[in-house]
């Protein structure tokens, strides 16, 4: 019997490369894509990117799109409370595992497993331990096109959002910084490839700044929220809007 599992999907390369490993897989049925959007603006948290181009991406892939809905700048308590209500429904479809695009945080996944042990979910992670180096030469092999949508100023300047990853821009990457961006150092937005029926079109909008305040109560695991707003910092974000054409 196949295993029935969510994709936590962010919208990014690391969420493409994973989720076209795990549909190769005859284990594993994936039900539904899960990610969650700010509330307030209607963006996928943390990448910024507008719910219509999410929604876009999901149409192409084939797959339904669960739209966890968070809070803006949310405490690690409500994020949590969100998120097992939200498992908690989908467990009621037989839903037994979770899917994620982590590849090298060990506190990450330990925060990701402790919480699906709870609702009696197990983790599943395709992309776990390959070196990065590895994972980003096989996406772009494969044909995968993803832009760069933001940016951490502590790795990389204004200049770096708004690119398309491609040889070039590893290249330009600093040596301080993961050609994944694992660490934080910036997200994608995936727009073509092997796991699209149909490219997502978009259009280059402004580029803007913004810098998150800190939250109610802090938490060391607040990067488990990678698809969340939880994380607060004392620097800031560069940001790339794409509009839907």
């Amino acid at each position: 019997m196949k295993k029935k599992a969510l994709f936590n999907w962010s919208s990014g390369k690391d969420s493409a490369l994973a989720l076209y490993k795990t549909l190769q897989n005859p284990e594993i049925e994936i039900c539904t894509l899960l990610t969650s959007v700010n509330e307030q603006f209607q963006r996928i948290s943390m990448h910024g990117v507008r719910v219509e181009l999410l929604q876009q991406q999901a149409k192409s892939i084939g797959l339904p799109l669960e739209i966890m809905q968070i809070p803006e700048m949310p405490t690690m308590e409500v994020y949590e409370t969100v998120m097992s209500n939200t498992l908690s429904k989908l467990k009621q479809q037989g839903i037994t595992h979770s899917i994620f695009g982590d590849i090298f945080l060990e506190d990450l996944r330990k925060y990701r497993e402790d919480k699906l042990t709870t609702l009696d979910f197990e983790g599943i992670f395709p992309l776990w331990k390959i070196p990065t180096h590895d994972i980003i030469q096989e996406f772009i092999s494969l044909g995968f096109k993803t832009i760069v949508v933001c940016v951490n100023e502590r790795y990389l300047d204004k200049s770096f959002v708004g690119r398309i990853i491609d040889q070039e821009f590893l290249n330009d990457l600093p040596e301080n910084v993961d050609v994944c961006g694992e660490n934080g150092e910036f997200h994608t937005f995936t727009f073509d490839g092997p796991l699209f029926s149909y490219p997502i079109n978009f259009e280059i909008g402004e580029i803007v700044y913004r810098k998150y305040e800190k939250p109610e109560k802090e938490d060391s695991s607040d990067t488990a929220c990678d698809t969340s707003a939880t994380d607060a910092f004392d620097y800031g974000f560069w940001y790339c809007d794409l509009l839907k054409k």
